[in-house]
C-alpha cells in the first residue's frame, strides 16, 4: 500500500507543466526512499508529448487517459479521469503537482477514493513510511505529517524540487477507460480573460524578483508623487533584468481607495500573507517595509535585499540579507542606467 503514483495533466501543448516536472522528482525520490514502486498516471486530450517527459523515471507502468473530453480543465472529467487512473494503479500514496487544475479536483477524488488528501506539500521523505512537509498557519509554521488512511493524496508546491529530465524510453502506455457522461461536460471554456494588468509581469522562472510598495506613490523630497516617474523606472527594470513583478498589499490595494496605482499591476502580483509565496532565487523589495503579513510570501526566496529610507523598517530586523538605506527612485534610475550600458 506504499507504492507510489504520481498524476498529472497534460499542458495546453500537450507536454507536462514545469511544477509536474518537478513532483514527478518529488515522487520518484519518495518511492526510491521507501523501496516502492512507481507509477505515472497522465490525462488530457493527447499525452504522446507528456509521456515521453517522463522517461526515465524508473516507473513500473505508464497509465494513460486520453481524447476530447479531457482537453478542457473542468471538475466532472478531471475528477473522474484521475479516480479511474488512481484505481487503476492501486497505488497507496499519490503525488499530484499543486496546479489550479488539480486543485479543484483532488479533494473529491479523495472521497470517492476513501482516501485522505494533503495540499501544500513542500517536501516528501521516507522516514520510516511516508512523511510529507508542509506549512500551517499562514506559512508561519512548518509541521510533518504522517497518515495512516490510504490512497494518501498529496499535493506538492511548485518549486520545491529540481524539474525531472527525461531520456531514454517511457514504458509502454497502458490506456485507462474514463466514464465521462453528459453531466461531467456541462461546463465548457469558451476563451480566457487576463486581469486589468496591461502587460505579463508575473514570470515564475525568473531568477530575480522585484517588489514594490506603497512608498513609490507617495510624496517625494519635493513634496509631490511622482507615479509616472516610479512607473518608468519599474517597467524599464524588470524588462532589462528580465525579473518577476511582485507587490506589498498595500500597494494593490490602492485601487479601491481612489487612489493612483500602477496599469501593469494587479491583485495577483501581491506577495504576501493573502498572496502569493513565490521561489526565486533572489528578491529585491524597494519602498516597503518589511512587515510581517508581506516578508511570509518571502519565505522560500533565497537571497532578500531591500531598498528603503527608512534604517529602522522591518526589512532591518533579521529579514533581509541586505538593507540598503537611500532612495529607491535614485537607486533604481542608477541601475537602469548600468543595466542599458551592458546592452
Amino acid at each position: 500500500m506504499n507504492d507510489v503514483l504520481f498524476l498529472a495533466h497534460t499542458d495546453a501543448g500537450g507536454g507536462l507543466p514545469r511544477a509536474a516536472l518537478e513532483t514527478l522528482t518529488a515522487a520518484k525520490d519518495l518511492a526510491g526512499a521507501l523501496g516502492a514502486k512507481l507509477d505515472v498516471a497522465l490525462f488530457g486530450e493527447g499525452v504522446q508529448a507528456a509521456a515521453g517527459a517522463t522517461a526515465g523515471a524508473g516507473a513500473r507502468r505508464l497509465l494513460v487517459a486520453a481524447g476530447p473530453e479531457l482537453s478542457q480543465p473542468r471538475y466532472g472529467s478531471d475528477a473522474a479521469a484521475a479516480t479511474a487512473l488512481a484505481r487503476a494503479s492501486g497505488a497507496g500514496i499519490v503525488v499530484a503537482p499543486h496546479t489550479s487544475r488539480l486543485a479543484r479536483v483532488m479533494a473529491g477524488v479523495a472521497v470517492r477514493l476513501g482516501g485522505r488528501i494533503d495540499t501544500h506539500v513542500t517536501g516528501l521523505a521516507g522516514e520510516g513510511g511516508a512523511l510529507a512537509t508542509r506549512w500551517f498557519y499562514r506559512q508561519r509554521i512548518e509541521g510533518k505529517v504522517r497518515r495512516k488512511e490510504r490512497p494518501w493524496i498529496l499535493l506538492v508546491d511548485p518549486g520545491t524540487a529540481a524539474a525531472h529530465a527525461g531520456s531514454g524510453a517511457a514504458p509502454a502506455a497502458e490506456p485507462v477507460r474514463v466514464s465521462v457522461t453528459d453531466a461531467d461536460q456541462r461546463t465548457t471554456v469558451t476563451g480566457t480573460k487576463q486581469p486589468g494588468s496591461g502587460k505579463s509581469t508575473i514570470r515564475p522562472d525568473a531568477k530575480l524578483l522585484f517588489v514594490a510598495g506603497a512608498g513609490w506613490t507617495k510624496k517625494q523630497p519635493d513634496g509631490a508623487p511622482h507615479p509616472d516617474v516610479a512607473e518608468k523606472l519599474i517597467l524599464e527594470f524588470i524588462d532589462a533584468a528580465g525579473a518577476s513583478l511582485g507587490s506589498s498589499k498595500s500597494l494593490v490595494d490602492q485601487a479601491g481607495e481612489g487612489q493612483k496605482t500602477f496599469e501593469f499591476m494587479s491583485h495577483l502580483n501581491q506577495v504576501g500573507q493573502t498572496g502569493a509565496t513565490p521561489r526565486h532565487p533572489k528578491g529585491l523589495a524597494t519602498c516597503c517595509h518589511g512587515e510581517e503579513p508581506h516578508v511570509v510570501g518571502w519565505r522560500f526566496v533565497g537571497q532578500r535585499r531591500a531598498v528603503n529610507l527608512d534604517a529602522g523598517c522591518g526589512w532591518a530586523r533579521g529579514k533581509a540579507d541586505v538593507l540598503y538605506v537611500a532612495d529607491a527612485f535614485a537607486v533604481m534610475a542608477k541601475v537602469n542606467e548600468l543595466l542599458a550600458a551592458k546592452k
